[in-house]
């Protein structure tokens, strides 16, 4: 249509935070993680202690899954403007948090595993090295846990693009991706306390089988954390939000409109706070999208809505307008 501007109807689909800081943070988590990683696994073949091998191997799971956290955060940055990405990139963020909890799963199976055999057959262990080296990635976790903390980073606002595209960013929502991150190093640091006692325990009172019972109680805790993180992500993957409170706020907000009937509504999230929203609605009235659009102007989160309205006496004609 000449001479009409379409970039007010046509906003970036952009819907992260700016997330440089965070990368950063990740990517050096990545290296403190993997020289650890390496003295640990090294120890624990050396001093035959299964709770720091566990820990190790521990880490160097967590070592490729917070390089897939850092590598995500790139990613979702580089693709941000492609439009093959039809609500903007934050999606790649939390499927890099999926793959890290089922990691998570594995790497509690291949303990607890381990940890079986080494009661079955016990091994001589070397307490006082193999403590040193459990304090040393005990220490470095906690100070990776300390980089990856929740900072509740707040978004950057586009301004205005009109049409009811408010891209503003809500400060709240969580982080997938620095969350799975986080739960990583923080079993990582269990499992080190787990090594810490156990050696502690075989070294003062001859309990030598405190070493692989503590590599199973830090593989079960694992797999608690790794349900929930697992439960999250693939909420958000599969756009299971229709038992969200907002579903209910925003049907009543346009039942509150005198001879409306919501006929159908569908929201999912585009980013760790903000959603899309597609609704079909029935009246006998004259009243247009934009008149159902600014009844919802009270639901910041709603960056993107889309409006059919139905009339009765006019069952033919359709109001599409987005």
């Amino acid at each position: 249509m000449s001479g009409c501007n379409h970039a007010q109807w046509q906003p970036p689909h952009d819907y992260r935070p700016l997330e440089r800081n965070s990368e950063r943070q990740t990517w050096a988590v990545v290296i403190l993680t993997g020289l650890t990683m390496l003295v640990e696994i090294i120890a624990g073949y050396w001093f035959n202690s299964m709770a720091l091998l566990a820990d190790g191997w521990h880490m160097a799971s967590h070592m490729v899954a917070i390089g897939l956290a850092a590598l995500a955060y790139l990613l979702a940055r580089r693709y941000a403007a492609d439009q093959c990405f039809a609500f903007g990139t934050w999606k790649i963020e939390v499927l890099a948090g999926f793959t890290s909890a089922l990691l998570l799963v594995v790497v509690a199976l291949f303990m607890i595993g381990e940890s079986l055999s080494r009661l079955w057959s016990p091994v001589a262990i070397g307490f006082d090295a193999a403590l040193m080296v459990a304090v040393i990635g005990l220490l470095v976790n906690l100070l990776s846990a300390w980089l990856l903390r929740d900072q509740h980073d707040h978004g950057h606002g586009h301004g205005e693009h009109g049409h009811d595209h408010s891209h503003e960013h809500a400060s709240g929502g969580k982080d997938l991706n620095r969350h799975a991150a986080f739960i990583h190093v923080l079993t990582d640091a269990l499992t080190s306390v787990a090594a810490i006692i156990a050696l502690l325990g075989g070294k003062f009172f001859g309990w030598s089988w405190l070493d692989p019972v503590m590599g199973i109680v830090g593989a079960l805790v694992i797999l608690v954390w790794a349900r929930g993180l697992l439960r999250d992500t693939a909420k958000a993957l599969l756009d299971r939000e229709m038992d969200d409170p907002l579903v209910h706020r925003v049907r009543e907000a346009l039942q509150e409109v005198p001879d409306t009937e919501v006929a159908d509504l569908h929201l999912w999230r585009v980013g760790r706070s903000q959603y899309s929203c597609i609704l079909s609605l029935v009246t006998h009235q004259a009243h247009t999208a934009d008149h159902y659009k600014a009844a919802l102007q009270g639901f910041p989160q709603l960056v993107h809505i889309t409006v059919e309205v139905n009339r009765c006496d006019e069952s033919a004609h359709l109001d599409h307008r987005q």
